[in-house]
Order: structure tokens, then C-alpha cells, then sequence
């Protein structure tokens, strides 16, 4: 296990919530890496793992749109004695549930109008999180285009909001908040094409009072430092560090 100053053992205590909310209230920002459940061997996992620690990334989302590999209990105890970083389930489905992670985004898909993943999977899921004792972090899921269709698009059965469109992602953002959801992530899906545009992002932060997740296409640090200028609070990026782990340590200090 890691053993961290105790700034690092106190902000480590706090809720995966009380942490996304501390982002927003303080103005900083941070960097939520994305792994694959399905990441094919314990050395490429080891390897993303090992940029996490030493970059000083506090948060890694695990999960995706498809789950082909049931071995979700083991890999999360892997990044956990690999790095200090929270591990946050990211589900498509209840079949993405574990006991090992430190919270579970309680996702709905606000941007569809799929009842099984605006509720149906969530009403299945809830009774098994809370016999867990998992924290259950309110989340409206937001899909936008990304200039081609994505994993995310197909397995959700629903239309991503179109990219050129900030006003209906500021009003589905809106609702979310007046549902009650304690945070947005807004993603053009894994491999997009294009990232979310400044103007989008920049639309939905001046219409919610809640920490903003912003994930897809971003490959680059200018990427990444215009998401955040626009009103982003975490950056989630995946299949570029797959590809390359060393842009780990660039984004956080870019971004930073």
C-alpha cells in the first residue's frame, strides 16, 4: 500500500464526492485516467498504473461500454497496490459492480432517451450497491458527437447530442441539476474523433452550479487546457494513454 504526506492521507479520507466537489468549489483541476476493464494483460495495465503514481493522479474511472472480460475484482486490487489513486467504477451496466472500488458513478444517460439507461439498469443495480456499502455518485451522463459514432453511441442505443448544439447540452445539464444529480460528464465517447468544443463546454458551465467531467478525443495537452479553460473540472482521458502512458505526466501539468 502507498503512504502519501499527510495532506495527501487527508484529502485521501474524503469522499470520492467531497474530492470532485473540492475541484470545483477550489478552481483546480484534475486528471481522471480511463482503463478498460477489458485492458489485455497485466503488463499494459501495470504500465498505465505505474504513469498514474508517479504523475500524482488522484482518480482512475474503470469501465467502459462493453465488458468482455470478468476480471474486474482483480485488476481493481491491482491499481489499488499499484498507485494511491481513487478507482471509481464507470458501469455500462449492473454487471459492472464491484465490492473492491472505492465508488460507483451512479450514471444516467440524461442525453437519450433509452429508459433502460436513463433507469432499468439502475433500478437493477441499486439493491446489490447498497447491500456493498458502495458510494453512489449521481451522475448525468451526457453524449455528444464526436465526428463519428463510438462504442458508447451503439451499445447505449441512443443519439449523442449533436456537436454544434451547446444550447440542448446546456438544458439537458440543467435538468440533470434540477433532478438532483451531483455532477456532469459530458463524453464524445472512447475513440472519438473530435473532441467536445470549448463553446459546449463553456455553454454548460455557465448553466449548472456542478463539478463538470469532460472526457473524449482529447489526445493533446492543448486539448486538454482548452477544456478546462472553457469550464471543465476533470479531464478523463483513456485511449491515448493506453496508446501512450508517458502523456500522463504532461496533461497534469499542463492542465495543472
Amino acid at each position: 500500500m502507498f503512504v502519501g504526506s499527510q495532506e495527501d492521507l487527508t484529502k485521501m479520507s474524503k469522499s470520492v464526492s467531497e474530492l470532485f466537489l473540492d475541484v470545483k468549489m477550489s478552481g483546480s483541476k484534475e486528471l481522471a485516467v480511463l482503463i478498460d476493464p477489458d485492458t489485455p494483460d497485466k503488463d499494459a495495465l501495470a504500465k498505465v498504473a505505474d504513469s498514474v503514481e508517479s504523475a500524482g493522479v488522484k482518480i482512475i474511472l474503470f469501465g467502459g461500454s462493453l465488458l468482455t472480460q470478468f476480471e474486474l475484482d482483480e485488476k481493481i486490487d491491482f491499481l489499488k497496490d499499484r498507485t494511491s489513486a481513487k478507482v471509481i467504477t464507470y458501469p455500462s451496466s449492473a454487471q459492472q459492480i464491484s465490492a473492491k472500488a472505492d465508488a460507483i458513478l451512479f450514471l444516467s444517460l440524461i442525453s437519450g432517451r433509452n429508459p433502460e439507461l436513463l433507469i432499468g439498469q439502475q433500478v437493477i443495480a441499486a439493491p446489490l450497491i447498497k447491500r456493498l456499502g458502495l458510494e453512489a455518485i449521481s451522475t448525468g451522463y451526457m453524449l455528444v458527437d464526436g465526428g463519428r459514432p463510438t462504442t458508447a453511441s451503439y451499445m447505449s442505443g441512443s443519439m449523442p447530442i449533436p456537436r454544434d448544439k451547446p444550447e440542448i447540452a446546456a438544458c439537458t445539464a440543467m435538468a440533470g441539476e434540477m433532478l438532483g444529480m451531483k455532477n456532469i460528464y459530458m463524453d464524445a465517447g472512447s475513440g472519438a474523433q473530435e473532441a467536445i468544443s470549448s463553446s459546449m463546454i463553456s455553454t454548460v458551465r455557465n448553466s449548472v452550479n456542478l463539478p463538470i467531467l469532460v472526457g473524449g478525443g482529447i489526445r493533446t495537452e492543448d486539448a486538454a487546457v482548452s477544456a478546462c479553460e472553457a469550464g471543465a473540472d476533470i479531464i478523463v482521458v483513456g485511449n491515448a494513454i493506453e496508446k501512450n502512458p508517458l502523456l500522463v505526466k504532461e496533461l497534469v501539468s499542463a492542465i495543472k
